[in-house]
């Protein structure tokens, strides 16, 4: 049976990464790790938990000991909004945080998950079918330790055998976690909006196009690269993963159908603007498809209903 470490499992991937793998390989066989000290929740009570200050390889080195851990999925990461405040603890975490991972990968011979991202890109990247082998000149610093990050992955893979594997996640959206800072994250709180108050100050233009992909199809993307037989990646690291791309406009008409009362504005946040036109308005997942069978299950209508359900749901509970 695999023994899994999570870093970051209080992300917004992370805390629902935990709990699908938890219920795959067993909560004993899972351990979630954060900086912050969780007291309770259920990452807490389904399984164990440590605490892990990726900056610190001791601490890492100690917990994959503990627990004789063989599979790492580093999640820990400052987003791109939050990044552009704070670039210098996105480099931190973002490059320093995987050497440390990727040091104690090579030293106790574990497989590691790491997740790069569309922000990985820049103007000068092709926008419509970004293929996965293309020109990286991003604009912010959350993209620039995304570039680093896939780098550093194929280094360790090449040169200590380290097996490092990974995909290019766009936008993603949750009905569990609230957003994080990230640029895509008013395709989140789009959804709150229309359902606490019927009124969203969009902080994105109109035509703003990029990919996005629903949560469960971000954990099935995770979980199956690992899965994957290692004689067919012929790229094995940052595989371009998408479901679906629209711009605000269309996200919007999308729920409207279903709460015909809803409005929204436009208020372009000039920092999210400049990242977000530097983005992808679509990538290629051909090789994702072609060499591990990569193939979503939401688009864009089964999506929006969902998160329609559950959010909704959360509100008539007064649990939001």
């Amino acid at each position: 049976m695999k023994k899994v470490l999570i870093t970051g499992s209080g992300g917004q991937i992370g805390s629902e990464l935990t709990l699908e793998l938890r219920r795959r390989l067993g909560g004993e066989n899972v351990v979630a790790s954060d900086k912050r000290n969780l007291s309770s929740g259920p990452l807490v009570d389904t399984g164990p938990f440590e605490v892990i200050d990726v900056t610190d390889v001791e601490q890492i080195a100690t917990v994959a000991g503990k627990y004789k851990i063989d599979t790492i999925y580093h999640l820990a990461a400052v987003l791109s909004a939050i990044g552009e405040e704070k670039p210098h603890l996105a480099w931190d975490i973002g490059v320093n945080g995987l050497y440390n991972v990727l040091q104690v990968a090579r030293d106790k011979k574990c497989a590691l998950f790491f997740p790069s991202s569309i922000g990985a890109f820049g103007p000068s990247t092709p926008l419509d079918n970004t293929p996965q082998d293309t020109i990286q000149r991003p604009v912010s610093m959350y993209g620039v330790t995304k570039v680093t990050g896939e780098l550093l992955c194929d280094y360790y893979a090449q040169r200590y055998g380290v097996d490092a594997r990974g995909v290019r996640y766009p936008g993603i959206i949750s009905n569990v976690t609230l957003p994080g800072g990230g640029t895509t994250d008013y395709a989140v709180e789009i959804f709150y909006a229309a359902i606490k108050t019927k009124h969203f100050v969009c902080p994105l233009g109109a035509g703003t196009f990029l990919d996005m992909m629903y949560m469960p199809d971000a954990i099935n993307a995770a979980i199956n690269v690992m899965e994957a037989d290692p004689k067919k990646l012929r790229h094995r690291n940052a595989f371009n993963v998408t479901a679906m791309s629209f711009d605000p406009e269309i996200l919007y008409a999308e729920i409207k159908k279903h709460i015909p009362d809803f409005k929204m504005e436009y208020d372009p946040d000039p920092v999210k603007m400049c990242i977000a036109q530097s983005w992808p308005n679509k990538m290629d997942d051909s090789c994702a498809r072609a060499e591990w069978g990569w193939k979503p299950e939401y688009d864009l209508e089964r999506m929006t209903l969902d998160m329609i359900k559950v959010i909704g749901g959360k509100f008539k509970k007064g649990l939001i």
